[in-house]
């Protein structure tokens, strides 16, 4: 998956309610989700520097919410 950078900087700056929303129930932290999205923005979204758990965050909760987002949103930033 090649990530959109501008779209998860979107994401973890000005959506977090989407992010606070979908962690709900799950025992998971939106501050851990949106920790994984700025260690992928940090390091220019190189998948392959993650964790095993940082892994299954980003395919649980980041992953989902970036492919129902508009591709249009580096507009909003």
């Amino acid at each position: 998956m090649d990530l959109d950078l501008a779209l998860l900087k979107n994401l973890i700056s000005k959506r977090t309610d989407e992010i606070e929303m979908i962690v709900a129930g799950t025992g998971y932290l939106a501050r851990t989700v949106i920790g994984v999205g700025t260690f992928l923005l940090d390091n220019q979204g190189d998948m392959a520097l993650l964790t095993a758990n940082q892994q299954v965050t980003f395919e649980k909760f980041l992953k989902p919410l970036l492919e129902a987002s508009p591709q249009s949103s580096s507009d909003d930033l």
